[in-house]
């Protein structure tokens, strides 16, 4: 690929036009909003105008409601030998886009498995798409060419391809990713309301749990307008649940010993669903989970104490396979959970004791 052109320059047309551009490719960016196009070039994205003549590749980076006519428009005027989008509903497009009459054997819906709470050029960065899963939705009747370039894009992006059905695609990432959006946002907008007193006593657990309630909500309807069947269908399987978890605590404040008893039942029932649900979530670079253990050492919020902690796990020869920080309320400092192989504990503990860490018990 020597040449490609993105439609479209928010959060992930410009990182896919920084990847490719850091790479050797020649990107031209086209935007509705003109200024938007000229951020991303300033960023270093491409040049904000037409290519000299048909590209290699066009990548439609547009909300999900705009991918049909921007693909039909790019088609009909010729912009590039091959032609993919970006959005993260795929079996609604294609069907507009075989509405629309469209010659189809050059498209291939994708979609790339990453994105920030935040949008628009600004938050863009070339390394967005690193190690992460880029869903390619091929028709039984396209183009081997169009599946090639898509594949060398990805490379150079350096995203993980994955194969996938248009429609298995939607109810996948209604499950694994919109309504996990929806299901933050609920517990978040509980907050708004909420006594101060109550906000401030806020821990890990909650902000792990919102974190991605401060998306933008404008992106989110537009996603959510292109997948609303099988989100609501998940939902519903939720909400059932939701009612049941409610019968079972309401059976916790009765008098009857039986009935504490019924409702004690199915808490566990539906906490040890979570456990189970939650033992498939992919572990490391996508391998399968693996066992760890947490080593949660007090640390101070001022400069270079996260780079003198990693030091010392390094000395005691330990790897460090992910890391976490609890800030504490009303302290600067907190405790940094270190994830590790159960066997190097004792040896992290022992080198982190000895060089003067607080070690929580």
């Amino acid at each position: 690929m020597r040449t490609a052109l993105v439609i479209g320059t928010g959060l992930i047309g410009t990182s896919v036009a920084l990847a490719l551009n850091a790479r050797g490719v020649q990107v031209y960016l086209e935007d509705h909003d003109q200024a938007q196009a000229l951020t991303a070039a300033a960023l270093g994205a491409g040049l904000a105008e037409a290519p000299p003549g048909p590209v290699d590749l066009a990548i439609v980076a547009v909300p999900p409601a705009h991918v049909a006519a921007a693909l039909a428009d790019a088609i009909r005027r010729g912009a590039a030998r091959a032609y993919i989008d970006v959005a993260s509903v795929k079996g609604g497009p294609r069907r507009e886009l075989e509405a629309l009459g469209c010659e189809l054997s050059g498209y291939l819906g994708t979609h790339p498995m990453s994105g920030k709470e935040r949008s628009g050029p600004l938050a863009a960065t070339a390394d967005l798409f690193e190690g992460r899963p880029w869903v390619l939705t091929p028709r039984p009747d396209g183009d081997t060419e169009v599946l090639n370039l898509a594949l060398e894009l990805v490379a150079l992006c350096r995203a993980v391809p994955v194969v996938m059905d248009a429609d298995a695609h939607d109810r996948a990432v209604a499950l694994v990713s919109h309504t996990p959006q929806l299901i933050s946002s609920l517990v978040a907008a509980r907050l708004k309301g909420a006594d101060e007193t109550a906000v401030r006593l806020c821990g890990q657990g909650i902000r792990d749990v919102t974190r991605i309630a401060a998306s933008d909500p404008a992106m989110w309807i537009d996603i959510l307008s292109a997948n609303p069947g099988p989100v609501a269908d998940v939902l519903s399987e939720v909400a059932a649940d939701l009612d049941e978890t409610v019968r079972s605590l309401r059976a916790l404040e009765s008098a009857d010993e039986d009935k504490r008893g019924t409702g004690a039942g199915g808490i566990a029932d539906v906490l040890r669903r979570g456990n189970a649900g939650r033992e498939r979530v992919p572990g490391k670079h996508g391998a399968a989970p693996a066992a760890y253990e947490t080593v949660a050492v007090y640390i101070g919020d001022q400069p270079g104490e996260l780079a003198r902690i990693f030091a010392d796990a390094g000395r005691a020869g330990v790897n460090i396979e992910d890391v976490r920080i609890e800030h504490a309320t009303g302290q600067q400092a907190g405790f940094i959970q270190l994830t590790v192989q159960p066997a190097a504990v004792p040896a992290l503990t022992a080198e982190l004791r000895e060089r003067g860490w607080s070690i929580r018990q």
